[in-house]
């Protein structure tokens, strides 16, 4: 353990920790861009920088290990002319589109510029300019609107294993590029998405669908496999607009493609909602109660007629360990067959 001490406030905390972390620790609010809590520093955006005692020159407190009897300061006149700034820099180069954002009111770029009070463009100069073409399906991609946080790289690398996109190119020129800059073809979790300060990464399903306004959040259990990966709905008009998942749960805000972008089935009109039975040709609304007892007989006489064995049950990936259970224990106590199987295949 070492001690430091943050404004004024000493903390105990392990060998190793970040001053940054130490600062949360005391409740101490550092802003930040580039940095995300469960990936590795990096210390690109600038704007955590601290001043040490003894240390002639700011430093970034994501990268910096707090040391015994370290002193730091956190915030004073000169740091935070330096933070606004270093945000008029990253300003200049940024599109001022916040009214048409797919981002805004979830941006903590345009959080910042509140509040630091930047309201104009200090340093004019050649802005990046880019052409927006990908032809996936899930996640737009707008170059012009990316900071170089490195969040997306990251994630992609350290959480999924995957590596879809990287840095490319040097100075002025640089920007995150797929497999030589041809169309992103890659799992499409959206985890990018999810760790995006700004909005450079949004998803194409959301586009002018609502952002805050009148926006309804509902936390829920994703319904695609047995996981149970916590979700967040936004719902807008009695429909899903968007689906996220928060930091604190078991899952740590991490989705698969069909969590994050396969809601549409929930509106569908070719959803079924009740079960069907089919009367003289035509499928017609039944009751549970129908349909269970349909299901009975028919299995029983197909079981007096051709046998236990003429009998086999699938079972699902979107149910739980315990309802797969009791379904092979019916098929295999109630029926009488061992013919039960699984749809997953890994």
């Amino acid at each position: 353990m070492v001690k430091v001490t943050i404004d004024g406030k000493t903390i105990e905390v392990p060998d190793g920790t970040s001053v940054l972390d130490a600062a949360k620790a005391l409740n101490i609010t550092i802003p930040t861009l580039c940095h995300h809590p469960k990936l590795s520093p990096f210390g690109g955006c600038r704007l955590c920088i601290v001043e040490i005692k003894g240390i002639p020159r700011p430093v970034t407190s994501c990268t910096t290990p707090a040391s015994d009897g370290m002193e730091v300061t956190t915030s004073n006149p000169h740091i935070k002319s330096l933070r606004k700034t270093v945000l008029e820099l990253i300003l200049s180069d940024h599109p001022n589109d916040c009214m048409v954002c797919e981002g805004a009111g979830d941006c903590t770029l345009q959080e910042l510029a509140y509040t630091y009070g930047i309201q104009k463009d200090r340093f004019g100069g050649e802005r990046r300019t880019y052409t927006t073409g990908d032809k996936n399906p899930f996640i737009r991609r707008d170059l012009e609107k990316c900071i170089l946080c490195g969040r997306c790289v990251k994630v992609c690398d350290e959480v999924q294993g995957v590596e879809a996109i990287d840095f490319g190119h040097r100075g002025f020129k640089s920007k995150i590029c797929t497999a030589y800059e041809k169309t992103l073809d890659c799992e499409f979790c959206g985890q990018c998405v999810a760790v995006c300060p700004t909005g450079a990464l949004t998803g194409k399903l959301w586009t002018q669908r609502g952002r805050q306004l009148g926006v309804k959040q509902v936390d829920s259990v994703c319904a695609y496999c047995g996981t149970g990966c916590n979700i967040t709905l936004h719902v807008k008009g009695n429909e899903i607009i968007r689906v996220t998942s928060k930091e604190e749960t078991w899952n740590e805000g991490w989705l698969c493609v069909k969590g994050r972008f396969g809601y549409k089935f929930v509106n569908s009109d070719e959803r079924l909602q009740k079960p069907l039975i089919k009367r003289n040709g035509e499928f017609e609304e039944a009751s549970w109660e129908e349909a269970y007892d349909l299901i009975a007989t028919k299995l029983k006489v197909i079981k007096s007629t051709y046998g236990a064995d003429a009998i086999g049950g699938l079972s699902s990936a979107r149910c739980t360990n315990e309802e797969n259970y009791a379904f092979q224990k019916l098929i295999r106590a109630g029926v009488g067959t061992n013919n039960v199987d699984h749809c997953a295949r890994l």
